[in-house]
C-alpha cells in the first residue's frame, strides 16, 4: 500500500447538469480543505494512478444516471490492472432518495475488479434529503449538512492514513451452507484450500440445515446490551462458534452459490446476525473474500450484495479482486471449466498477497 500522508487522488464523476454537482462540490471543498489532494475528471485521467489512495466522488441527478460514471465503468471493467495497488473510498451524492447505494455498489465492484482494495466502510452516501444522516447529526450535535461534511472528512482521514495489517500466517474462516459432495462452490474451495495449505490457518464452519436462525430485529438497546457481553438474544451456533471464529480470524471466505440471484438464506442470516458483534467492534482489520458460482448467470449481482453487506455495512476490508466468480451448473462442471486452474492459482495468490 501507499505511504501514509501521500496526496489523495479525487476522481470526480460529474453529473450531466452542473446544478446536480453543486452540493458535492461544496462538501468536498470544505471536507478536504486540510487534506492534500488533486482532482481527476473521470477514469479517463486514471493513467498512472496505480498505488495511489483514491476517492471516487459521484454526483447523481434525481434519476440516478451519470454518463461520466458509465464511461468510467467501461474503462475499469476493461482494464483489470488499472488500479493495481490502490486503496479506494467513495462519496455518492444523490438528487433523490433512491439509487445512491446501487450506484455505489456497481462502481465499487468495478474499482475492485480493476485492482483496488476498498477500506472497510468506504462509502459516504448522501440522499437528496440527507435524511440518512439523522443519527450522525444527532450524535454530533450538528445539522444534516454538517454531518455529511464530517463523514466525508472522516473517510478522507482514514483513506490517507489507514493500512491493512500484514500477517505472516493469516487465519482464515471459511463459511458455507453447501454439500461437499455435489456443490461446485465447495469443489472450487477445496482446490483453493489445497493451494493455501501450510501458508494459512483455516477454520471451516458449515451453516446448513437451520443451524443459524435469522436476525429478528431486536431493539437497538437490546442488541447492544447482549452484544457488549459477547452474546446474542437468540444464542446458538452464531454466538457459540461463529462469533468467536470471526474474532479470531484475519479474513473471512464466503462460499456463495447463486440462489435466485441472491445469497443463500443461511449466509444472509450469518450477515444479519453479525450485527450484534458489530455493535462492539469494527472489522476494518479483517478481509472478506468470496467464491461465487452461478448456474447460468448473475454472479456479479451476488458479488455486489457482498460488497454492500460485508464491506460497506459491516466494515470488512475488501482486498483487490476479492471474489472468484464462475458459472457452472451440473455437479463437477466448475472444475472442468477452461482455464480454471489458472484462475484458482490467481485467486489463491491474491488472497495470500492481501496479507503480505
Amino acid at each position: 500500500m501507499t505511504a501514509m500522508g501521500e496526496e489523495l487522488l479525487v476522481v470526480r464523476l460529474r453529473a450531466d447538469r452542473a446544478e446536480d454537482d453543486a452540493r458535492l462540490d461544496a462538501v468536498l471543498h470544505d471536507a478536504l480543505a486540510d487534506t492534500p489532494h488533486r482532482e481527476a475528471e473521470g477514469a479517463a485521467e486514471l493513467d498512472g494512478a496505480a498505488g495511489r489512495r483514491v476517492l471516487f466522488a459521484l454526483a447523481l441527478g434525481e434519476h440516478g444516471v451519470n454518463a461520466a460514471c458509465a464511461r468510467s465503468l467501461l474503462r475499469l471493467r476493461a482494464e483489470p490492472g488499472l488500479l493495481t495497488g490502490c486503496t479506494a473510498g467513495l462519496v455518492v451524492d444523490g438528487g433523490g432518495e433512491l439509487y445512491t447505494k446501487s450506484a455505489a455498489a456497481e462502481l465499487a465492484l468495478a474499482v475492485n475488479g480493476a485492482g483496488s482494495a476498498l477500506l472497510g466502510r468506504p462509502l459516504v452516501e448522501a440522499t437528496g434529503s440527507l435524511a440518512n444522516f439523522r443519527v450522525q447529526a444527532k450524535n454530533l450535535g450538528v445539522g444534516l449538512p454538517g454531518a455529511y461534511r464530517a463523514a466525508v472528512r472522516e473517510l478522507a482521514g482514514r483513506l490517507t492514513g489507514e493500512t491493512f495489517p500484514r500477517r505472516e500466517t493469516p487465519r482464515l474462516l471459511a463459511l458455507h451452507a453447501s454439500s461437499h459432495h455435489t456443490s461446485n462452490t465447495m469443489q472450487l474451495w477445496s482446490r483453493v484450500r489445497e493451494r493455501l495449505a501450510g501458508r494459512c490457518e483455516i477454520e471451516e464452519i458449515g451453516l446448513r440445515n437451520g443451524a443459524v436462525s435469522d436476525c429478528s430485529g431486536c431493539p437497538y438497546t437490546a442488541c447492544l446490551h447482549f452484544g457488549e457481553r459477547g452474546r446474542c438474544f437468540y444464542g446458538g451456533l452464531m454466538q457459540d462458534e461463529v462469533w468467536p471464529a470471526v474474532r479470531r480470524c484475519d479474513g473471512v471466505v464466503l462460499l456463495c452459490p447463486n440462489y435466485n440471484d441472491a445469497l443463500s438464506a443461511n449466509l444472509t442470516a450469518f450477515i444479519n446476525r453479525l450485527t450484534g458483534l458489530f455493535r462492539q467492534m469494527r472489522f476494518y482489520d479483517k478481509a472478506v473474500f468470496a467464491i461465487v458460482v452461478s448456474g447460468y448467470s448473475g454472479g456479479d449481482i451476488v458479488a455486489r450484495q457482498l460488497v454492500c453487506a460485508m464491506n460497506m455495512n459491516k466494515s470488512f476490508y475488501l482486498p483487490p479482486r476479492f471474489a472468484m466468480i464462475e458459472t457452472a451448473n451440473d455437479p463437477g462442471e466448475a472444475l472442468a471449466l477452461p482455464g480454471i486452474d489458472a484462475r484458482l492459482d490467481g485467486f489463491a495468490a491474491r488472497l495470500l498477497d492481501s496479507f503480505a
